[in-house]
């Protein structure tokens, strides 16, 4: 690891490196020293960004666009190495290394809808901050990340070729996707009309992809390597899907699984006070519409995956997938009920 620092670091001696945070995708390390500035160390996970030159293009033409505009947002950029690069190389991994944003820290659920309202109103001012960009400067990290369209069909292949045993299983769940095909229908809608419109996209707004002051404030939005063209109903239904429920996705008691009303109206709340006059009419309408889109289609890419025998997903036991699928169903039923 400290061959990894020293690309970066004239002075890599005498540093701790400590295995930081809960996320996912990326190992996370948190390098220190007494006395100096703390840093972020990550190995980018190169089996889902395939590309990560593509992630580092796309936050330089985000920063040169912020100080073209004279545009006050900020969110940590990572450093070069030592010999400019935008990674470091080892053994043909990539690292990189972004400055600690001091008196910091993440959170890993929503508790308050103080905490969803801060959340979401970064969100919402990330993307506002760019309205007037070229959004098409941006490389698609994940090709296809937010597309229903493209996972309906992924769903309809699964149910053509997965496995007969889980079909039956998942009759019911299988049932009421098809009941909802309206909301796929709506989205391809979306992708015929001008009235909808590409923007500076975050796409991944969990409450642990925001910091966080002392004091309860959000201070900025982390994590960006998913910024890419997209649609607001990405982002705020993102929001929906994973700040309303006191219950996650891998929640199996239903009754922990349900919308908080004031939940929902902090998240719009706070999205709606940078974007209210950036949406067009159109998109206004489409705020309900996110949380299903959402909802719906982390549902069916569960369910697909539990048909295709847990190819993509891991999963901690035989049946997660499928406990998935119903817990989102469950949601997703829950925030249906709240629109009528």
């Amino acid at each position: 690891m400290k061959e990894i620092i020293s690309q970066f670091l004239s002075h890599s001696d005498d540093l701790e490196i400590i295995l930081f945070g809960n996320g996912l995708i990326h190992s996370t390390y948190r390098v220190e020293k007494a006395g100096e500035p703390a840093y972020i160390l990550q190995k980018v996970n190169t089996l889902v960004f395939k590309k990560p030159l593509d992630i580092s293009s796309n936050l330089e033409r985000l920063s040169s666009f912020l100080i073209s505009n004279d545009r006050e947002v900020f969110f940590p950029l990572p450093v070069k190495t030592i010999g400019g690069e935008d990674y470091a190389v080892y053994n043909g991994d990539y690292f990189r290394l972004t400055p600690y944003v001091k008196n910091s820290h993440s959170l890993d659920a929503c508790a308050s809808a103080n905490e969803a309202y801060e959340a979401a109103f970064q969100f919402g001012r990330f993307t506002a901050a760019f309205e007037g960009m070229d959004v098409h400067q941006l490389k698609p990290s994940i090709p296809g990340f937010h597309d229903l369209a493209f996972r309906w069909e992924q769903f309809m292949q699964s149910l053509e070729n997965g496995n007969s045993d889980r079909k039956k299983i998942a009759a019911n769940q299988i049932s009421f996707v098809m009941e909802n095909k309206r909301i796929v229908d709506r989205f391809n809608l979306i992708l015929q009309s001008t009235q909808y419109k590409q923007r500076v996209t975050h796409h991944d707004t969990k409450i642990n992809n925001v910091l966080f002051n002392e004091s309860g404030k959000s201070i900025c939005p982390i994590d960006l390597d998913t910024v890419m063209p997209g649609y607001f109903i990405s982002d705020l239904g993102d929001m929906f899907r994973t700040y309303l429920s006191p219950g996650s996705e891998e929640e199996t008691n239903l009754d922990t699984v349900f919308v908080r009303h004031e939940f929902y109206q902090a998240i719009v709340e706070g999205y709606m006070e940078k974007m209210s006059d950036i949406l067009t009419a159109d998109e206004k309408e489409m705020i309900s519409y996110a949380g299903e889109f959402m909802i719906f289609m982390q549902a069916i890419r569960f369910l697909a995956d539990f048909l295709n025998d847990d190819i993509y997903y891991g999963i901690r036991y035989e049946m997660n997938n499928y406990d998935r699928t119903v817990n989102q169903l469950h949601l997703l039923k829950s925030f249906q009920r709240i629109q009528h």
